[in-house]
């Protein structure tokens, strides 16, 4: 199908739609009020509950996707010569950085697999305070190297209004994260946060591992 580009402001308007709609949807279905509601209607949902959430998270993102390689209009951005081995070069790091990260989660709890074969019917994920190397950096690092993938690779109109969308969601949905780790983990994540920026790595303020391991062998309330 092809779109020329005296469509683009429609289709433009139709992308911005479907990621804020994507976005207000997938933030309430990650709210603990949403979930403490579909405990308290349908508890035989819960342990189902992550599972299916990821699974519509997949489904509901492919029309935005879709959207955003399909636009019209010309190329804004593009990475050329020296540019374009680094802007790709930064994007396999970022790949190989949240491939490396794997290693510190737990797959089966994150994906939903456990929680549907345990019958774990628990309204929060509450996972263990552990500080992996990426985390001493910087306090979302998936986040921040989905950013540097998205950054790194040329832009029409669609694909940098994505770009700018997913950023502001990025920034938005950290925090909205972080109030349901300062529920769960209190002072000690309060702690964390003062001492790690939330996106953006600066140099001088990390935690080395010995901190890490202290900070993370504390039970503070």
């Amino acid at each position: 199908m092809t779109i020329d580009d005296s469509s683009l402001p429609l289709h433009l308007a139709l992308l911005v739609a479907a990621w804020l709609g994507y976005f207000v949807l997938h933030s309430l279905l990650a709210s603990l009020a949403v979930k403490r509601w579909t405990a308290a209607l349908r508890p035989d949902w819960m342990p189902r509950y992550r599972l299916g959430f990821n699974a519509l998270a997949v489904l509901l993102v492919l029309p935005p996707l879709w959207l955003t390689l399909t636009g019209p209009g010309p190329v804004l951005i593009a990475w050329t010569g020296v540019g374009a081995w680094i802007a790709n070069g930064l994007a396999l790091a970022a790949i190989a950085g949240v491939l490396w990260s794997l290693r510190w989660y737990d797959g089966a709890s994150f994906l939903g697999f456990r929680q549907w074969r345990e019958r774990i019917g628990a309204v929060a994920d509450r996972e263990d305070f552990a500080i992996s190397p990426l985390h001493r950096w910087v306090r979302h690092p998936w986040y921040s190297l989905s950013l540097v993938l998205i950054w790194t690779r040329d832009m029409d109109p669609s694909f940098l209004t994505s770009a700018v969308l997913l950023t502001g969601y990025f920034v938005v949905g950290s925090r909205l994260e972080e109030r349901k780790l300062i529920a769960f983990h209190g002072e000690r994540y309060r702690r964390y946060r003062e001492r790690v920026p939330s996106l953006l790595p600066l140099p001088w303020r990390h935690l080395t591992a010995a901190q890490a391991r202290t900070l993370s062998a504390q039970r503070l309330g």
